[in-house]
């Protein structure tokens, strides 16, 4: 039997992070009941995304101009340069509103288990951008977890060659903690008691 629209439209919002095929079809329904002033604004929002996102090539964030807004912004510490796992890492750290800094979007972490290798990363990227000379600080808020610790000390042995201090957050992140499931306090105070590896 072939499956109609809405089924689809099912499985393709159950595929979402934390949604099941529960969770989709109520918000299918939801759409549906609502076209004028959910569903199409929802699908004018997704066309847009979709024709204009564009991946800074300077940090690897997500953005619809070519170098992304944190990127130009004159304004924020060019000095700084904080190292995240992902765009939702990025986001958060954001969300607090603490770092005035730039960033540096890894793309992932180390892991044998998945067969992620350092070429697989944005690390010869960071390379460049340390090259450069403008960084003076490096913090690595990479997850507290098994793999985010091999890919810190990875990276460490990377910048030693270069004249900048090395932190990564400390206090307030559990081990196995992401940054994206942080509250703002407790990212802000990650930050401001940052440790020198």
């Amino acid at each position: 039997m072939a499956k109609s629209d809405i089924d689809i439209l099912i499985k393709l919002i159950a595929k979402l992070p934390a949604l099941g095929t529960r969770s989709a079809r109520r918000i299918v329904l939801y759409l549906l009941k609502n076209k004028q002033s959910n569903l199409k604004p929802l699908i004018e929002a997704l066309q847009n995304i979709e024709q204009n996102i564009k991946t800074c090539p300077v940090c690897g964030n997500f953005d619809t101009t070519e170098t992304c807004a944190i990127c130009a912004d004159t304004a924020r510490d060019d000095k700084t340069l904080c190292i995240v796992q992902d765009v939702t890492d990025l986001w958060a750290m954001e969300r607090s509103g603490f770092y005035k800094g730039k960033y540096h979007v890894l793309g992932g972490v180390l892991s044998a288990i998945d067969g992620v290798l350092p070429e697989d990363l944005n690390i010869s990227a960071l390379i460049e951008r340390l090259e450069k000379g403008a960084v003076r600080e490096v913090i690595l808020a990479l997850p507290s977890t098994v793999d985010g610790q091999i890919t810190t000390q990875y990276i460490v042995g990377k910048l030693k060659q270069f004249d900048v201090k090395i932190s990564t957050l400390a206090l307030g992140l559990p081990v196995g903690a992401e940054l994206d499931y942080m509250d703002d306090g407790t990212i802000e105070l990650a930050l401001q008691a940052r440790k020198v590896i």
